[in-house]
């Protein structure tokens, strides 16, 4: 296989001509594409052809933003003593009969309250989880990794992977001995913009891939998408972003849009593809760095060599001689050494439900109650609803030795393990923590570790 710069060098040959991706917005000059008549492209001036380039075209394509979306790293080195004993004993908490226990399952650590998990797997016994990382520890051994670390798509809106990957590391540093740079197990490349296409338009065999599966995707009777390659080790997805967000409740997304020109409305779609570490080992990328450096040979040989968009000719067998469709000229043309789009600045490492579904939940259970006491008027209900639900957790919190109060606040403490928002430990145990960690730090100083 070329290596990732050849392949970077040799599709900046065959696709663009002297105009920056960057300097457009993601757009290119692409002197190997053909429109035909039937297509409904949006272009300015005389259509493209083999001899007339591409003009930089806000109204087909705009580029909101693209980046690193999910990232999957791996460290060699060892758990310190202390740690493996504590993540023992938190895992014995969250796998607790009784929820005062499960509340206390958590591990704080340089600013974060992680979630340490009931389950892990054999190689990984321990998982720890908050907003920024999933992080999952293995005992010792030296075949397997110490971690392995999932980076969150919402942390990754916050930050570059280069300095995500320093605080990961500090992180790591203090639950264990390190060994090397971190090791890229998996990245996903994505690129969201609007585009007056009909995703839907073309057929299958408009897509020239090596990937051996190619899918369409509905919700509802709307196309949602495509998907190229699943369960392979490179996998592509172009599908409508906007539906997607609104689906999880994300709102992190939309004010970056905002700011690089999105106007509410229009459709905003997502082309992403996801990369396991064999193909980043047969482009001989091992290390963090080294994949960052080569963003741009992996996302070219990602859309020009293991994927392209074409529009077919029936009068030409050769399906490699088609022309590339359009859409995916510019796609294939993002400079990704030009990525200067705005980060979020409101990320925090928690993992919040969306309030809307909070209260469409509230909403339905207080609509029953009214409902089945045959109840019109809201404040009435509302008052009525209130005391028998206080009379629910005195009578749940009697059978549990609890007053109504202490039984919602072990309520309140097992979800803010979940959302990362509060730590459910004493000040006492605190203190005790901060001794513990203070001595097996001077125990470490004096052992040259």
């Amino acid at each position: 296989m070329k290596s990732v710069e050849y392949i970077s060098t040799e599709h900046t040959q065959r696709t663009t001509s002297g105009c920056e991706a960057a300097r457009c917005g993601g757009e290119m000059e692409n002197t190997s594409i053909e429109v035909p008549q039937s297509s409904n492209v949006l272009l300015e001036g005389t259509p493209p052809s083999n001899t007339v380039p591409y003009n930089c075209n806000r109204e087909y394509f705009k580029l909101l933003r693209f980046g690193v979306d999910s990232l999957y790293l791996s460290y060699q080195g060892e758990l310190f003593p202390e740690v493996k004993e504590r993540l023992a004993q938190l895992k014995q908490l969250a796998q607790h009969s009784e929820i005062d226990q499960q509340a206390q399952a958590q591990y704080a650590i340089a600013g974060h309250i992680f979630e340490v998990k009931d389950k892990g797997s054999s190689i990984f016994p321990y998982v720890m989880e908050d907003g920024a990382f999933r992080i999952s520890l293995a005992r010792t051994s030296r075949k397997t990794p110490m971690a392995y670390v999932k980076l969150s798509s919402r942390y990754l809106c916050s930050i570059v992977p280069g300095e995500a990957e320093k605080h990961l590391r500090h992180i790591l540093g203090e639950l264990g001995s390190l060994n090397g740079s971190a090791h890229v197990s998996r990245i996903n490349l994505c690129a969201d913009f609007v585009c007056p296409e009909n995703m839907e338009s073309w057929h299958r065999e408009a897509w020239v891939t090596r990937g051996k599966k190619i899918d369409a995707h509905a919700v509802s009777e709307e196309f949602t998408g495509w998907s190229i390659g699943l369960g392979g080790k490179i996998t592509c997805r172009l599908y409508n972003k906007l539906l997607e967000i609104q689906t999880r409740g994300r709102t992190d997304l939309a004010p970056l849009w905002r700011e690089v020109g999105w106007q509410e409305g229009e459709p905003i779609w997502r082309v992403e593809f996801q990369m396991m570490r064999d193909v980043l080992n047969e482009h001989g990328l091992i290390s963090l760095d080294s994949v960052l450096a080569n963003l741009n040979g992996l996302w070219s040989y990602a859309s020009t060599e293991w994927l392209r968009l074409t529009i077919p000719n029936p009068d030409d067998q050769t399906r490699s001689r088609w022309p590339i469709h359009p859409l995916w000229g510019y796609i294939s043309s993002i400079d990704w050494e030009s990525n200067a789009w705005p980060l979020s600045r409101s990320f925090k490492a928690t993992r919040l439900p969306d309030d809307n579904r909070i209260f469409s939940l509230g909403a339905s259970s207080i609509a029953s109650y009214m409902a089945k006491h045959g109840m019109k008027d809201f404040d009435e209900g509302l008052d009525h609803y209130v005391l028998d639900l206080f009379k629910y957790f005195h009578e749940r919190g009697f059978f549990m030795g609890l007053s109504a109060l202490e039984y919602i606040l072990e309520k309140v403490r097992l979800r803010a393990r979940e959302f990362n928002t509060l730590l459910n430990v004493s000040e006492e145990e605190q203190k005790q923590l901060k001794v513990n960690k203070a001595a097996a730090d001077y125990q470490k100083a004096s052992d040259g570790i």
